[in-house]
């Protein structure tokens, strides 16, 4: 399958994109960035030198990932979201060697105008809501919504809310309404069984 590239595009020498990629209009792309199979970058998106993206992620229109960013595979970034690479910035300071690596773990969504700070890891197949702050590490199947964010559910592999509690403290089982795969809460971690 062949990648596609619109001619407004920049991709720099070095970028390495896989098969089946589809860059849209006006999508600048680093030479560093190692891009997998199967992806997707909308209208005016921007990607990093040191920055990794894994195979089948969609990152919908006016996104930057920024250097230090990881994006493993399946992961959906939501028009305009936003990355920080930097914790503290000021204009007239230069911290380029004081970047904070963000991690984004495999099929995790990221909700349209949502902010993720530098520096913090979004678990397997969570979910951030439409315009959330993470600010801190968010679970496996966490529901985040808020400013600052806060867990309020869990969500499914599929992308469904689970009837849950947000934590329990016995083991507490649920099937997804959809797959019929089967989850398992114990205290506050969740896990697929």
């Amino acid at each position: 399958m062949a990648t596609t590239i619109h001619p407004s595009a920049i991709v720099d020498d070095g970028a390495q994109l896989g098969d089946g990629c589809r860059v849209w209009h006006f999508v600048h792309i680093s030479s560093g960035a190692r891009i997998g199979a199967k992806c997707s970058f909308g209208q005016n998106v921007y990607v990093g030198n040191d920055v990794s993206i894994g195979d089948n992620v969609k990152i919908q229109n006016n996104v930057s990932v920024y250097d230090a960013v990881t994006l493993e595979d399946d992961v959906f970034c939501g028009p305009s979201m936003v990355f920080t690479n930097v914790y503290n910035p000021r204009s007239a300071v230069t911290r380029k060697d004081e970047y904070r690596r963000t991690l984004v773990k495999q099929g995790a969504t990221l909700g349209a105008n949502s902010t993720i700070v530098c520096g913090t890891t979004i678990g397997r197949f969570a979910f951030v809501g439409a315009g959330a702050v993470i600010n801190r590490n968010v679970p496996d199947f966490a529901l985040m919504v808020g400013v600052p964010a806060k867990q309020i559910g869990w969500m499914s592999r599929f992308g469904e809310r689970l009837e849950l509690p947000i934590s329990s403290a016995s083991p507490v089982d649920t099937i997804c309404p959809n797959t019929g795969e089967r989850y398992r809460l114990n205290g506050d971690r969740l896990e697929i069984i």
